[in-house]
């Protein structure tokens, strides 16, 4: 693989709060009409790699801002071809080019270029988390937690209690249609099952928790929902105070490093049984909806 010069390029970001979010809205309902590849758009993309899957399949890479589309982040690229990244190791300065259509994202021409031209926030030194004994798995207890719903309604644990929940982690400004709002239409696909089925399944109820709390109020919540189409008797959203969010997300190993303008973050999907303990836990984004439904019939 050949080092290329990259050309140096001053990155700002140019959407406001609300652009950002419209921006995030926009790529998911666009496009109805045209297959996902006449959609598809394109990015050149700078950063370091910072991780690579076991299967050669998933580069983790710290880049650059996107101009218009997203600020810079650490987070897991799918590679159209595993073979692109056969010299390229952790630590390596790369440019690349992103694909997004309506349902996923991928990169690939993938080139090394100069560490020193990259333009990458600078880290804050942070400590890291102190040690919780909270490790959620299945057969667990749900801790006590509270959060406000998209209708500004208080919802606890006891909310739930009586009647199974699956609950996943969001934030609306995720713009990769492959992390979070793959999350959003999975829960769409299960609150439809959920509202023609019977039984248990009837009466499952859907939580998506925001773990950006500072941006996703309620009203923005709101937002959302109804750009989904969530039945709030089904599906809610939820934000509340970071030190509530942060114990979830710790306690479902969902990593959230927001720090120097970068979000790093993972995906964990849970079923919760009506009295209120952990049946199974979906880590990533390769569950299906069907597999979530079968399991509850199950139950």
């Amino acid at each position: 693989m050949t080092l290329r010069p990259a050309g140096r390029t001053s990155y700002r970001c140019v959407c406001g709060r609300l652009a950002a979010l419209g921006c995030a809205l926009l790529l998911a309902c666009c496009g109805k009409a045209t297959t996902p590849a006449e959609n598809a758009r394109e990015f050149t993309v700078r950063g370091m790699v910072r991780g690579l899957s076991p299967d050669g399949r998933t580069l983790e890479v710290e880049h650059e801002a996107v101009p218009n589309y997203m600020p810079s982040m650490t987070m897991p690229f799918s590679l159209r071809n595993p073979a692109d990244v056969k010299e390229v190791k952790v630590g390596d300065a790369i440019s690349f080019r992103l694909r997004v259509t309506e349902t996923e994202a991928f990169i690939d021409r993938i080139e090394k270029v100069y560490a020193r031209e990259l333009e990458l926030p600078v880290r804050s030194e942070t400590k890291p988390a102190a040690e919780t004994s909270l490790r959620l798995r299945a057969g667990d207890r749900m801790p006590p937690f509270q959060f406000t719903n998209e209708q500004g309604e208080v919802l606890t644990a006891e909310t739930f209690r009586g009647r199974l929940y699956v609950l996943t982690f969001i934030f609306t400004r995720c713009p990769v249609p492959n992390f979070c709002p793959l999350m959003n239409r999975n829960f769409g696909e299960l609150q439809s099952a959920i509202k023609g089925g019977s039984g248990a399944l009837a009466a499952t109820r859907l939580l998506s928790i925001s773990f950006d709390p500072d941006f996703d109020t309620p009203e923005v919540l709101k937002q959302m929902s109804n750009h989904e189409g969530a039945d709030p008797a089904v599906w809610n959203f939820a934000t509340g105070e970071k030190p509530e969010i942060e114990r979830l997300t710790q306690g479902f190993s969902v990593l959230i490093q927001p720090g120097g303008g970068t979000i790093s973050h993972g995906l964990a999907t849970a079923l919760v049984d009506g009295e209120g303990r952990i049946v199974e836990i979906w880590r990533g984004n390769g569950w299906k909806p069907a597999e979530v439904a079968e399991k509850i019939a199950g139950l």
